[in-house]
């Protein structure tokens, strides 16, 4: 019952912050420069063709009147249909969304499996070698730009060495993708036994994964060696260790587990920051995620898209923000669940 009130909560508490996000983006896609009418009209349209495009858009009435019909066609769960693309906005997003999920999920498992134990062996050997190629790695994944460093792994990887697949989406062309069950080929792959389509996949994903990963274990690394090292210079560590407790005991028990809090929280904004932020790898990569979606439907002015993905940005931010909260609880049992 107490989770059930906690989840409660936090939903209530986050219907302000999407109302607001509502308003502002609505009141931003019409600040756009560009005219979406004329886009989608063509280059050789008339103004009079124009003008009956605006109409049939309804871009010719009243802001208000177009924010109601907009806040009219979000209570029927209608995001939109898509100039760009022609489909509702809602079927867009959710055939995206997996292969943007699946990207950003490799990432930070990657990202985490790297981090992690950096940091800690940089919090436990401090002025060391380690602790100094643990700052290397994190200046160097907080300085790098994604698309920099995207196109500098596929010319060394591809063009040079030759060991990556071409860095044209998803899946090879030879192959066919797998019988949709979860969205992620690498699960649905292995679900049907197709192990040629899996293999093709992981090796697809693997050069924009890895460029993704440099960028989020950066700041993973810098809050796990900085909670680490707090965590050690703690009282409660200290007694530990004077009672006899060995260091590794002490180390995993005590220290590890308190100095995770601030590494969750990380992780969470890492998360749902690099799924929408992930757009130059999607780009370089010609990956079809909602990053991509996004910038295209931006470039063209394309309101109800743009709309729909800030929305669904929104809505994934929240319930990452009450995973957090849930987990909390978990890790640390001071950490009170009506709290």
């Amino acid at each position: 019952m107490g989770r059930v009130l906690v989840v409660f909560k936090r939903v209530m508490q986050a219907i302000p912050t999407i109302v607001g996000i509502v308003i502002i983006t609505f009141l931003l896609t019409r600040a756009l420069p560009g005219d979406p009418a004329a886009f989608f009209a063509g280059p050789a349209a008339t103004p009079e063709s124009i003008a009956e495009i605006r109409q049939q858009l309804g871009l010719d009435q009243p802001l208000p009147v177009q924010f109601g019909r907009y806040l009219l066609d979000l209570t029927r769960g209608d995001l939109g249909q898509s100039m760009t693309t022609g489909q509702p906005v809602m079927a867009e997003l959710i055939r995206r969304l997996p292969a943007s999920l699946e990207l950003t999920l490799v990432a930070l498992l990657l990202s985490m499996v790297i981090a992690l134990p950096l940091g800690i062996l940089a919090a436990t050997h401090q002025d060391t070698w380690i602790d100094q190629v643990c700052r290397f790695v994190v200046t160097a994944g907080v300085s790098l730009p994604t698309f920099f460093t995207g196109l500098l792994l596929v010319y060394v990887f591809y063009f040079l060495l030759g060991w990556s697949p071409p860095p044209l989406g998803r899946l090879d062309i030879l192959y066919l993708p797998p019988t949709q069950v979860t969205g992620f080929y690498l699960i649905d792959a292995l679900i049907a036994g197709e192990f040629d389509v899996f293999w093709s996949a992981l090796k697809q994903l693997a050069l924009p994964a890895i460029t993704l990963a440099l960028f989020t274990l950066a700041p993973l690394a810098r809050m796990t060696r900085a909670s680490m090292l707090q965590s050690l210079a703690s009282d409660y560590v200290r007694t530990a260790r004077a009672c006899g407790l060995s260091y590794g005991k002490v180390l995993r028990t005590y220290a590890l587990r308190n100095a995770l809090l601030p590494v969750i929280t990380t992780l969470g904004m890492v998360f749902s920051f690099s799924l929408g932020a992930n757009v130059l790898v999607e780009k370089v990569f010609s990956w079809p995620g909602i990053g991509s979606f996004a910038i295209e439907a931006l470039v063209a002015s394309d309101y109800a898209a743009v709309q729909g993905f800030v929305l669904a940005m929104a809505l994934l931010f929240v319930v990452l923000n009450l995973c957090v909260d849930l987990v909390y609880t978990l890790v640390d049992p001071r950490v009170k669940i009506d709290g």
